[in-house]
This record gives C-alpha cells, sequence and structure tokens, in this order.
C-alpha cells in the first residue's frame, strides 16, 4: 500500500530550505575559508583539505543549526528553541570535524585513534569550531530576534494605520451623514415658508429644488468630490435660493478652469454658501450679495465665499453647526492641513476662507 508523508513534510522541508539560504551557505564558505588559512601554520595538512574539513564543519552544523529552527514544533515549556539550537551547534562541531577527519583520511576510525597527529588535529579544529560556531549562532538569534521584532512593530503599525483609516472614513461618512439631512431639512423648510405664504413662486421653487436634488443627492454619498460638480451644485442653489428672493439676493461666482478637478470633500463650498444665506442674507431685511472666487496658489486651493448680509455680531459666533461639521470633514479629509477661517466683510457682511492642498482627480 502507498502512503503519503503528512501534509506537515512539505512545510518542514520549505522551512528548512528558507534555513539554509545562500547567506547563510556563504557565510559558512567564507568562514571555511578563513579558518583554513588560520590553521595554515599548525597543520602541515594542504590548505585546500584544512578549508574542505572546516567547510564540511560548517555545513554540518548550519544544518543543525537549520533542522532546529523548525523541529520538533512543539517544545516542552521549560526548553527555548533558541537554547536547542545553541545545543545543536556544540554537538555538530566536534561531530562535524570526526567526519571530516574520516572523510579526508579514508574513514578508518581505528587508524584515526591511533594517530597521535590526527587526534591533536581534531582537537585544534573542534576547539575552534566550538569557539566561533555558539559565538556565530547567538549573533544569528540576536538578528533573528530583532528581525522578527521589527516585522511584528511593523505590522502592528500597518494594521494600527489601517484601523485608524478606517475610523477615519467612518467618522468621515458619519459627519457626511449629518450634512445631509442639514441641508435637505433648510432647503425643504424655505420651499414650506413659500407654500404656507401663497407665493405664485412656490411650484417653480419646487420644480427647480427637484431638478437640483436629483442631480445631487447621488454625490452624497461619494467619499469626495471635485470643486467643478461643487460648483455646479453651488450654481443650481443659488439660482434656486434666487427664485426665493429675487430682489433680496445677487450672486457671482469667480473661478478658472484650473481649479475644476481638484478634489473635495462632498458639500464643501455648498456648505458655505448656505451658511452665508441662512446666516448673512436671510436675516437681513435688504439682502445682500454674495461672491465665491476660487485661485489655485503655490500648490493651495484657495476658496472665498462672501457676502455683504448682517455680519458676525448680529448673526453671532455660532454660524451653526453646518460649518463645525464642515472644519472636522475637511480635517479629515487633508489629514490636518486644511483651515477654515471667518471674518467681518467690510461694512457689513462675513468673509468664509478655505486652504487646503490643490489635490488633483
Amino acid at each position: 500500500m502507498v502512503t503519503t508523508p503528512p501534509a506537515s513534510a512539505p512545510r518542514f522541508l520549505d522551512s528548512l530550505a528558507a534555513s539554509l539560504s545562500w547567506r547563510r551557505v556563504l557565510f559558512a564558505l567564507v568562514m571555511a575559508v578563513a579558518v583554513g588559512f588560520a590553521l595554515d601554520h599548525i597543520f602541515v595538512t594542504p590548505v585546500p583539505v584544512l578549508i574542505g574539513r572546516a567547510l564540511l564543519v560548517a555545513l554540518l552544523t548550519l544544518l543543525a543549526f537549520g533542522v532546529l529552527e523548525h523541529w520538533p514544533r512543539h517544545l516542552p515549556n521549560w526548553l527555548a528553541r533558541w537554547v536547542l539550537q545553541l545545543l545543536g551547534v556544540v554537538l555538530a562541531v566536534p561531530l562535524g570535524t570526526l567526519l571530516a577527519y574520516l572523510f579526508s583520511t579514508g574513514g578508518s576510525l581505528a587508524g584515526f585513534l591511533q594517530s597521535e597527529a590526527r587526534l591533536m588535529g581534531f582537537l585544534i579544529m573542534a576547539a575552534t569550531g566550538l569557539f566561533w560556531a555558539p559565538l556565530l549562532a547567538m549573533s544569528a538569534l540576536l538578528r533573528q530576534r530583532d528581525a522578527a521584532a521589527r516585522s511584528q512593530s511593523l505590522a502592528f503599525e500597518l494594521e494600527r494605520s489601517e484601523l485608524e483609516r478606517r475610523a477615519l472614513d467612518a467618522r468621515l461618512r458619519l459627519l457626511q451623514a449629518q450634512v445631509e439631512p442639514h441641508f435637505l431639512f433648510n432647503t425643504l423648510a424655505n420651499v414650506r415658508a413659500l407654500v404656507d405664504a401663497g407665493s405664485p413662486q412656490a411650484s417653480q421653487v419646487l420644480g427647480s429644488l427637484i431638478a437640483y436634488l436629483r442631480a445631487a443627492v447621488p454625490r452624497l454619498q461619494e467619499p469626495s468630490t471635485t470643486l467643478g460638480q461643487e460648483l455646479q451644485l453651488v450654481r443650481a442653489y443659488l439660482a434656486l435660493m434666487h427664485l426665493r428672493m429675487p430682489d433680496r439676493l445677487q450672486f457671482e461666482v469667480l473661478d478658472g478652469p484650473e481649479v475644476q478637478r481638484l478634489n473635495c470633500p462632498p458639500m464643501t463650498l455648498l456648505t458655505l454658501v448656505e451658511n452665508a444665506i441662512r446666516h448673512g442674507i436671510d436675516p437681513s431685511e435688504e439682502g445682500g450679495r454674495i461672491t465665491i472666487e476660487l485661485q489655485v496658489k503655490e500648490g493651495r486651493c484657495w476658496a472665498r465665499v462672501s457676502d455683504t448680509g448682517v455680519g458676525l455680531t448680529r448673526a453671532g459666533d455660532g454660524l451653526g453647526t453646518g460649518l463645525s461639521t464642515l472644519r472636522e470633514r475637511l480635517q479629515l479629509a487633508f489629514g490636518g492641513d486644511a483651515t477654515l477661517r471667518l471674518s467681518e466683510n467690510q461694512p457689513h457682511g462675513v468673509i468664509a476662507e478655505l486652504d487646503f492642498p490643490a489635490q488633483s482627480t
């Protein structure tokens, strides 16, 4: 009956092959050459024979070190693997030296034991190996431990970065979800005010709102958008608001082709414009004008939304949840490399300025 080897055998052979890497084998060859030349002034044996013996000892020691690195798979709690590897190296050196002498002298154990010169050579080479092999093994173990620690630290860092990225993404989506009802409820409240007042423009405004929402809602769930798309929504929103208060709202958009493909969080400009209307233009009896300016300077995008509404004094410092939410969304989207500043617009009104990296799609 034909039996198949256990599944662990191929894994063990692969691990052993990885342990006997070309770097280790090359190092063993270099050490064998060094030992052969170092012992040349002591032995009458030719240097090539000394190098051959030292190489056989080095390879057998390396084999013992590699085998015990992966076998046995399970050790008792009181026995550390590095201790087992050191014991294997210490035992492999005299055994390998004996095999090297027997191989180079014809394999006669009796003749080897009867030759005082060979016994002395065996002791010298074994002592040399027992001095260097454990030191080199400990050095390799320390390097392995440091490499394993660095690898584990890197794995932890990658895992932590991934968890942070997921947390930021979840936080960004949560903030974005808070923006959607905030904007939609404000807009619907404006439509309701027109309906309650019996305005003849209610139907036209509602139609414009439906058209706007058809274009805007699919983009609300996107993690990012472009300033070009944002400007489309802003223009549609301002046109919608102009229908509601044609005598009290004027607006102007100043932009260039270089800003169209720049990335930004969804509803960035729209939040500023909606905030200007809600807290600046609406409370003013005379209404006002909104100006939107976009520029790219030295790798940064500069956006400015100014209004001639009631200003900071009458509107108060807390201009609604929209701006505070926008601030946090910008910080999450650009890793803290974005600023939102508010200042007074003379003689009255508010200026909102955005500064963030100019990143294109």
